[in-house]
């Protein structure tokens, strides 16, 4: 039997390798032979805003006719790049490309040069350009730009070089991984060489594991949330995991704590976990080793630690002193991103996916109205938590969590969201990432990016996960797009249909429900959809992490991708791809929206300081060559 490398699994793969959930047979673990491309799939997806959702079984009009190809014809401002297997990045003809920042660069001049030899100074490194790229926004103040962006997580035998296997040997190794991740938040601007970091801009900051945060929200304060350290609950240090992000309509910074489980372990390997510790993913065992260096990562002597992470972290970018606050009131999970809207009446409305295979969807309600000018500091903590409940037939409804509904404490529901959700009946969903909100029609959209457990086995709460509406194959590892209605065109609205934008998948080995919808063909092929995000036309920008091993299933698809999606006529189209290994991931515009910003995350190819070199994590400006709008 072939051992595992735990160090070379993705985050989602260590976690179901650490925490296997059973096996069970009650599910059907093929796709009906009914469930044809022209028939089923037919009758899940539909292009048009506000087109009507169609029961299953039930064709609609795909808008494949000459007219809409005509309608979306000037939509698409460049030609689509072919699928590639090399080491770079590849945008369309007429357009440009060239680096921002990459892992290790310097954000304040005291920091030492990057040495490949060493993977960067450790006592410099939270003053550097940290580790792969992620989520991220742009922000103006006055005629200055800044963008903050995530630091997911680390590479420690990249990081880590002097090390034998990657992992910590001393406290000041640990120190250092701390540091390479969290937030960056730093001042672009562009000149006659193009675009670079402001180095010592005023509003160059970096915020890591170690970056003290505030508590709000129904939890702050609870018993289940206080340490030795912090006997009130309401305060704690860093942010963890840094996946996607949002931005309020009030100028500040959303970062998402995605996979914070894996930092934390037990010294003492006899030690019992709580139930809550399992259906969360806490291990006596950590991917990292800080348990062994940092007691504040023990779980045998600080069991409250890992419910103060997984929330939404709140920063404002344009104040480098300000604390960071986590608002509870968005409850706790795997964050992939947090989309936010303001309703009709002035409520806001922050959509979120909690990103593991079969888990749920949500979204919070404010109780407070918007109001440019007024205090926001409480709009983020008072509301109401809901969870998505997908019905067959193209209706949904978002289940409220309240003591009522779910029998726990508000508190409760805060800390413990997941067992909340399962309480009330929510749909389980493929692996929901990114959410994006249309900017020009109310409506919303997720990437549900594989599941390969669907059908197969329950969620970590047992929680079946069987074919369904919005999950519509078994053991699904290409992943769809699924996109809701608001009813009364109103995100506060409790209902809400559906439809299913696009199914990926691959016609050049599959003829049934694995093929794809029909708005996939052999021009534009992809599995994995994750980042998502709307340009101000309404075109959704789609970004893929997902297999580039270019073989069996995956043939034709090359390295991952990043593809622009018309929500009226349903077409797709490659707009880039990005080096072998890598993930693209995180997206925005410059101010005057000529400039597009991509992350390039974790590639295994030598990018992009070239053979010889580490890789690096960077981030990229696009821009066309005319200097035209992109987006």
């Amino acid at each position: 039997m072939t051992e595992i490398n735990k160090d070379e699994l993705s985050w989602d793969e260590w976690d179901e390798l650490m925490r296997p959930t059973e096996e069970t047979t009650g599910f059907d673990r093929v796709v009906e032979a009914g469930l044809s491309r022209r028939g089923f799939l037919n009758g899940l997806v539909a292009f048009g805003s506000g087109a009507a959702v169609m029961g299953l079984g039930t064709g609609v009009n795909l808008l494949n006719t000459a007219s809409a190809q005509a309608q979306d014809a000037g939509r698409f401002a460049f030609t689509p790049v072919t699928t590639a297997t090399d080491a770079t990045v590849h945008v369309p003809e007429g357009y440009t490309w060239d680096l921002l920042v990459k892992w290790g660069d310097k954000l304040f001049s005291d920091a030492a040069e990057f040495d490949h030899a060493t993977g960067g100074d450790a006592e410099s490194s939270d003053r550097v350009f940290g580790e792969n790229t992620d989520g991220m926004e742009l922000f103006v103040f006055g005629d200055k730009q800044v963008i903050a962006v995530n630091h997911e997580y680390v590479n420690p035998k990249i990081n880590l070089p002097h090390t034998e296997d990657g992992k910590p040997q001393a406290a000041a190794d640990v120190r250092k991984l701390q540091n390479l991740q969290g937030v960056a938040v730093i001042e672009v601007a562009e000149g006659e060489n193009g675009w670079s970091v402001v180095v010592d801009s005023p509003y160059n900051r970096r915020i890591t594991h170690n970056t003290p945060m505030r508590i709000s929200g129904p939890a702050a304060g609870h018993d289940l949330l206080k340490t030795e350290a912090d006997p009130t609950g309401t305060q704690s240090l860093g942010t963890f995991n840094n996946c996607g992000a949002g931005k309020t309509p009030w100028g500040t910074y959303l970062t998402c704590e995605e996979n914070f489980n894996g930092y934390f372990g037990s010294t003492d390997e006899n030690y019992e976990r709580p139930e809550d510790f399992k259906r969360y993913g806490i291990n006596n065992e950590s991917r990292y080793n800080y348990e062994k260096f940092d007691d504040r990562f023990d779980i045998s002597k600080n069991f409250n630690e890992p419910r103060r992470a997984g929330y939404i972290v709140e920063i404002d970018p344009g104040d480098p002193t300000s604390t960071p606050v986590k608002r509870t009131a968005l409850g706790r999970f795997k964050h992939e991103n947090a989309a936010c809207a303001v309703a009709r009446d002035g409520r806001v409305v922050v959509y979120m996916g909690d990103d593991e295979r079969g888990e749920f969807l949500y979204k919070f309600v404010s109780d407070g109205v918007y109001t440019p000018g007024a205090s926001t500091d409480n709009l983020l903590d008072e509301g109401t938590l809901y969870v998505a409940r997908f019905n067959d037939d193209g209706s949904g409804e978002w289940l409220a969590l309240t003591e009522e509904t779910t029998g726990m404490s508000t508190a409760e529901i805060s800390i413990y969201s997941r067992m909340a959700a399962s309480k009330v009946g929510a749909t389980t969903m493929d692996r929901p990432e990114w959410v994006a909100v249309n900017p020009v029609a109310v409506e919303a959209y997720c990437a549900l990016t594989n599941n390969k457990n669907r059908a197969v086995k329950p969620n970590a709460g047992g929680d079946p996960t069987p074919v369904n509406g919005p999950n519509p194959r078994a053991e699904n590892h290409y992943g769809q797009i699924v996109r809701w209605y608001p009813a009364n065109d109103d995100h506060v609205d409790p209902g809400f249909k559906w439809d299913l934008f696009v199914m990926a998948g691959n016609p050049l080995v599959h003829e049934d429900a694995y093929a794809g919808s029909a708005n996939i063909n052999d021009g534009n092929l992809f599995n994995s959809p994750d980042g998502m995000m709307f340009d101000t036309s309404g075109l959704l920008w789609i970004q893929t992490d997902g297999n580039y091993k270019n073989e069996g299933d995956f043939a034709g698809m090359g390295n991952n991708q990043m593809l622009v999606g018309d929500p009226v006529t349903g077409r797709i189209e490659r707009f880039m791809t990005v080096p072998y290994g890598s993930e693209v991931t995180g997206i925005t515009w410059s101010a005057d929206k000529r400039t597009l910003f991509v992350g390039i995350q974790h590639p295994a190819a030598p990018f992009p300081d070239g053979e010889g070199k580490l890789a690096r994590s960077s981030v990229i400006a696009v821009k066309r060559a005319d200097n035209g709008r992109i987006g």
